[in-house]
């Protein structure tokens, strides 16, 4: 570690030490508490567009166009500028740093929505090893559109929902997948995970996880759906099997009825009622007992279960998904968190759920406090998102987590709260080293490296050395320098930072559609 906070002494002692095994990269990431963003640009000169996030490896600053049909992409420059003065420092910026064009280049716009589409702004997943970019575009919500077609009652209808992937170098537009009356939750990409090469969008309407494998070429090809079925034969064993079913009264039903008029449980639900049942089976070893805790824990609950929907899923790995029930309603709420919902591992090679917990699990909570980074699965390929802070990697995290544990009036609530984030929402987490919690201390209410929109104040936001002598190292100011002088309209704030660079955006919003101030923060 560093025994000196002085620049040029770190760079002399880089020079002749050797960090531990294991280090390095923290070793040297602690000259970001000497490199900050020092310097605000307030209310920028820019484009009236909606500035999304920069790519994880900071290649690209992703924007879309106020009308939600254009996406405008940027590549970082930097200002730069000469004086005749010996010391640049002491002179006022030169005018063109006022301007947005002086720090980004415009590469290209791709009219993205087609016909009475709008793109999801919320909506952008990076896979760095190709650079290839994943949008969404997509028609107006029908509420209360019938359920037909195998459909679940009380889940929203979107006509058309179309995904894009392009490759961001350039722009073009690799190949694309739709899907027709059909719901995916596309709201900061809540019904999508991306997983090195492998993408799962989730059909809530269908109930469906269609898993699909972004190649090298640029193209998205089917993998499995796990729903109705769980394996790519299994509904060839089902049409030739020669036994019919009859219904009560008799008459023979067709097989497409029989799968499609919701008699017929899915794939994935009776996996997950044979992993119950056979859990509450070898609980007891005595055959009247077991009949007994069947009829208490199982039967007695048999239709509850039988109602659960799919909500969300992750990946864990390439094989396992963690997927998240609950009930109908819960599946398209805003907030669910007082819901009773439910966890299940699923592997997807063997078509078996391997675990399964309530969002009320003491066992489950534990093992995200411990391992929670192995609930933010991440690409391999990915350095940057190696060093998210989190409370299973950060003692500081911990800390506050435990604080916050030690707070809480109820320890079942604040288990089902914690246990809400799951399965986390992917990519929606910055990499910026100026969220590490082992180099910065800052107020996570007023910002935090969760891709969120904050509620904006007109004080500044400290970032507070972590060693001693805890000494204030930058300030960041979202909207007017003096603020904005009707204090009771309500405003919005989102940070945007470069994941390398001591560089970052601050956009304020107000409900009212004005146009956004932008603030640019770098280090001069």
């Amino acid at each position: 570690m560093f025994r000196s906070n002085n620049v040029t002494a770190r760079i002399f002692e880089r020079q002749i030490c050797t960090p531990a095994p294991g280090t390095s990269i923290h070793y040297v990431r602690r000259f970001y508490e000497n490199l900050v963003p020092s310097c605000t640009i307030y209310d920028v000169e820019c484009p009236d567009h909606l500035f999304r996030k920069f790519t994880d490896d900071g290649h690209y600053l992703i924007s879309f166009s106020r009308n939600h049909q254009d996406l405008i992409v940027y590549r970082p420059t930097w200002l730069s500028f000469s004086c005749k003065e010996e010391d640049c420092h002491s002179n006022d910026l030169p005018s063109k740093a006022n301007r947005f064009e002086s720090f980004f280049t415009q590469l290209y716009c791709v009219h993205l929505a087609s016909s009475n589409e709008f793109i999801c702004k919320d909506f952008f997943l990076y896979m760095e090893s190709n650079q290839f970019g994943l949008f969404a575009t997509s028609t107006a919500q029908i509420h209360d559109a019938p359920a037909a077609g195998g459909a679940i009652q009380g889940i929203p209808s979107i006509e058309k929902i179309t995904f894009h992937l392009l490759r961001l170098e350039d722009g073009a537009i690799l190949d694309e997948r739709v899907f027709h009356n059909d719901y995916v939750n596309l709201a900061h990409s809540m019904g999508v995970f991306l997983y090195d090469d492998l993408l799962a969008i989730v059909s809530l309407r269908y109930q469906t996880i269609h898993i699909l494998q972004i190649r090298d070429s640029g193209n998205l090809v089917d993998v499995r759906a796990i729903g109705t079925f769980c394996r790519e034969d299994d509904e060839l064993f089902l049409n030739s099997n020669p036994q019919v079913p009859v219904n009560h009264v008799g008459t023979a039903l067709q097989h497409n009825q029989f799968l499609t008029d919701g008699s017929f449980l899915s794939g994935v639900k009776q996996r997950l009622l044979s992993f119950i049942f056979r859990g509450i089976w070898n609980e007891e070893t005595d055959q009247t007992l077991r009949i007994q805790c069947l009829k208490k824990k199982f039967y007695i609950h048999f239709q509850d279960y039988v109602d659960l929907i799919i909500w969300k899923v992750q990946f864990l790995d390439r094989h396992h998904l963690l997927i998240k029930f609950g009930s109908v309603d819960g599946g398209v709420a805003r907030n669910a968190d007082h819901q009773p919902a439910f966890f299940a591992v699923y592997n997807m090679e063997t078509t078996e759920v391997i675990a399964f917990y309530q969002n009320s699990a003491e066992e489950l909570y534990f093992l995200f406090e411990q391992f929670c980074d192995h609930f933010h699965a991440t690409s391999k390929n990915s350095l940057h998102m190696n060093f998210i802070s989190s409370h299973s990697n950060n003692i500081h995290a911990l800390e506050q987590l435990r604080h916050n544990k030690n707070k809480a009036s109820s320890f079942p609530l604040f288990v089902k709260k914690m246990l809400a984030f799951l399965p986390s929402c992917c990519q929606s987490q910055s990499p910026s080293p100026y969220f590490d919690q082992y180099l910065f201390r800052y107020d996570e209410k007023l910002i935090s490296a969760t891709d969120r929109h904050k509620q904006s104040t007109d004080h500044p936001i400290k970032f507070i050395a972590r060693r001693q002598p805890y000494s204030l190292k930058f300030k960041i100011k979202a909207g007017p320098e003096g603020g904005t002088p009707d204090g009771r309209t309500k405003k919005i704030a989102s940070y945007l930072f470069h994941p390398i660079l001591p560089f970052a955006l601050s956009i304020q919003q107000t409900l009212f559609l004005q146009p956004s101030v932008v603030n640019i923060h770098f280090r001069r």
